[in-house]
């Protein structure tokens, strides 16, 4: 082997040959370790905002982020599709396709980034002013938003260059570019709020050169590799077949999870209806919720690569073997770290609040959303296995059905006969236990049909 594949294969992970468990894990670590990091770096935002500039500019910052995630879910979404179009040729050894595909997504990456920078500094004020933003902290708001999507294409550029290494199995280097740009982001917040008193401004602009920064790294790693993934800035295209082919995955991907997203807003309003004590605990366990989501959702983006590259191979058995090795693996971690943070429950929650309601009602909703958490890993794995074989409709239907359907007729018909936190968060498991029936079926048949292709 010679040294420029040696050194271009120390990162890849070969999904279609040799043992499953061991590489799903160097996969899925990585991966669980960066979703973590971005999640407590965004907590070091709204701290250093809050500690040093005061209660309106982190209220100001606080109330962008579910508008900032409405905005971003779909791109998002397709960059799955990109993961999953290049998995399959790189697996397939289809070179031209991949580098073509390459070169598309990446396009539509910068394409899509610099019309979010419009949308952004057209749309922030008007669209804050119809979530009823109050008047004290709109204008602050606004500025941040702004900002922040001033930043957009490196978003993009940043979170599709990722896609495309997690296609050929690198997850490290993604983890370090994040580790680097996050340590420079928590410092600029530090020099522009406490030395320069920036407030709101000062912490868009370090999130937008912390973007800029792991969007230079990732583009420079997949500049400077010899394999067929290489980017080359003067072959930039935008190719329909292969737009159409990332669309197809990609597009349900990020609908579903904007519409998930909406059924939260609604829970979100009945737990707003027993007041500020449950609304705080409902803030603190849904951020100790966050981590949960983010270690069992990289098994299912290990599932949906590893199943997309042996899809590519023709290896339909392999494929079979990597559903059941991630079923395995995620109710380890979600039984392990969920009923870890049920159990340490009281302790986590004193991180945020000293206020002994405000932890009992917390605790309410741990009991529900931790301890079942192993369904929700289940409910997302089959998702991820039909997407790694081109099918992403059909779950995104039965995700939106069995997910928001059940739990908008339990919001609307059984909470409010017994209006109680418990019978509330009894949603979560119910809605994630029809879900998994609906997609387990769905597989069954998908599985059925690509057999006999």
């Amino acid at each position: 082997m010679d040294s420029v594949s040696s050194k271009r294969n120390k990162y890849e992970i070969d999904m279609c040959n040799g043992s499953i468990m061991d590489k799903l894990v160097s996969f899925s670590i990585p991966l669980m370790l960066s979703s973590i990091l971005q999640l407590l770096f965004n907590a070091v935002d709204i701290i250093v905002v809050g500690r040093f500039t005061g209660s309106q500019a982190l209220a100001a910052v606080g109330s962008t982020t579910a508008l900032i995630n409405m905005f971003i879910n779909l791109f998002i979404g397709i960059s799955l599709g990109t993961n999953v179009l290049a998995a399959r040729f790189y697996a397939s050894g289809k070179e031209r396709e991949m580098s073509e595909t390459v070169h598309t997504a990446i396009t539509f990456a910068l394409i899509s980034g610099i019309v979010m920078v419009f949308v952004g500094l057209f749309f922030s004020k008007v669209a804050l002013g119809l979530m009823d933003t109050p008047e004290d902290v709109i204008d602050q708001s606004a500025l941040y938003m702004r900002i922040y999507f001033a930043g957009m294409p490196f978003f993009m550029l940043y979170n599709y260059g990722a896609a495309i290494l997690r296609a050929v199995g690198d997850t490290k280097r993604p983890l370090f570019f994040l580790i680097i740009s996050g340590m420079v982001n928590a410092g600029l917040n530090l020099i522009l709020i406490v030395v320069f008193h920036l407030g709101v401004a000062g912490v868009a602009i370090a999130t937008v050169i912390a973007q800029m920064l792991s969007c230079i790294l990732v583009l420079r790693c997949l500049y400077k590799t010899e394999a067929s993934y290489q980017l080359r800035f003067s072959s930039l295209m935008l190719k329909g077949s292969y737009l159409k082919q990332i669309f197809q995955v990609g597009i349900p991907a990020g609908i579903q999870s904007t519409v998930i997203n909406f059924s939260n807003v609604l829970l979100q309003s009945s737990v707003n209806s027993f007041g500020s004590v449950a609304m705080a605990g409902y803030t603190a366990a849904n951020n100790i919720f966050g981590f949960l989501f983010a270690s069992v959702n990289s098994i299912t983006q290990a599932c949906m690569s590893f199943t997309s590259q042996n899809y590519g191979a023709g290896k339909w058995k392999r494929m079979d073997k990597v559903l059941q090795n991630c079923i395995l693996l995620s109710i380890i971690v979600s039984v392990t770290l969920g009923g870890g943070a049920y159990i340490f429950g009281p302790k986590l929650l004193k991180i945020y609040t000293s206020d002994a309601a405000v932890i009992q009602c917390g605790m309410e909703i741990l009991l529900y959303t931790t301890v079942t958490y192993f369904m929700c890993g289940l409910m997302d794995l089959f998702p991820g296995a039909l997407r790694g074989m081109g099918y992403s409709a059909a779950p995104m239907v039965l995700s939106i059905v069995g997910t928001v359907g059940t739990r908008i007729v339990w919001i609307f018909f059984v909470f409010p006969k017994q209006r109680s936190l418990d019978i509330l968060f009894i949603s979560y498991p119910a809605s994630w236990l029809v879900t998994i029936v609906l997609q387990v079926i769905c597989y069954y048949f998908v599985r059925r049909r690509v057999k006999k292709k």
